[in-house]
């Protein structure tokens, strides 16, 4: 166990249709052939791990311009943002700068995740992400590949960072605290297990889960939100089976709930 502490950072809202959180949410049947649209709310955040070995940020949100131009123009039909503002005013709120930030758990390089990514440019702060996101994120950004996802956006994450890839499936670099690979969402989305003294085993399970939905009921996110439903659902085992074993909090990725959850731990 270690003495460390989580800030959460309520980076603003994403509404989209919730058959693109959660597969087959509302289908159209006989008697209801062209059933209403349901719109959903999900926050955007990031969370400060102050652990004694470091200062870390977990994810860094979206971009300030995400609602100006700054995402592909297909992606604002799909998803609406709104509560933009800069990292740093953010952070600032929290009663932290960018210069107390010693490190960057990128849980995978999304557009609403590593949109804040320009505020470490041409620093030495370590920016931990798998090397299987890194990858498949300049593949689909650089690329006119037919399969590439178009939720990267270049300009995000090609910047002068130092990158610290992770490599395998499970790997500690601080104590008490485990990259856990998560694939299904993205290739190489990384969770992060927990161990501290006041809450126990705690699971930031990002977009393995966007909702609780997923997590509990067992419902893949939707068809344009996974990478690989098999790699999801394996996925789905491994954080239930670390909840299963060590009496974990497992945090979803963009449940409001579980953000309040988050905030009171």
């Amino acid at each position: 166990m270690v003495d460390a502490t989580l800030t959460p950072i309520d980076r603003g809202t994403i509404t989209t249709d919730v058959n693109n959180i959660v597969e087959g949410f509302r289908l159209g049947t006989a008697d209801d052939p062209n059933p209403d649209t349901v719109m959903g709310d999900g926050p955007v955040y990031n969370v400060v791990i102050d652990h004694p070995e470091a200062t870390i940020l977990w994810d860094t949100g979206s971009h300030p311009e995400a609602d100006s131009g700054h995402w592909p123009d297909d992606l604002y039909a799909a998803f609406e943002h709104t509560g933009l503002r800069p990292l740093e005013d953010d952070l600032a709120d929290a009663g932290y700068d960018v210069a107390d930030i010693d490190a960057v758990i990128q849980t995978h390089l999304h557009l609403d995740h590593a949109g804040g990514l320009y505020a470490f440019e041409g620093t030495d702060t370590p920016i931990y992400v798998h090397e299987r996101e890194l990858k498949y994120a300049y593949y689909s950004a650089k690329t006119d590949a037919v399969d590439a996802d178009e939720a990267y956006v270049a300009g995000d994450f090609d910047r002068d960072l130092h990158w610290v890839p992770i490599h395998g499936d499970r790997e500690q670099r601080y104590a008490d605290l485990e990259f856990v690979r998560l694939p299904g969402h993205t290739p190489g989305l990384l969770g992060v297990r927990l161990e501290l003294d006041d809450a126990g085993t705690v699971v930031l399970a990002g977009d393995q889960a966007y909702t609780r939905a997923n997590y509990r009921d067992e419902r893949p996110l939707g068809g344009e939100l996974l990478w690989s439903k098999r790699h999801w659902l394996e996925s789905l085992r491994t954080v239930q089976e670390i909840e299963r074993r060590r009496d974990a909090t497992v945090i979803c990725g963009h449940d409001g709930d579980d953000l309040e959850l988050l905030e009171s731990l």
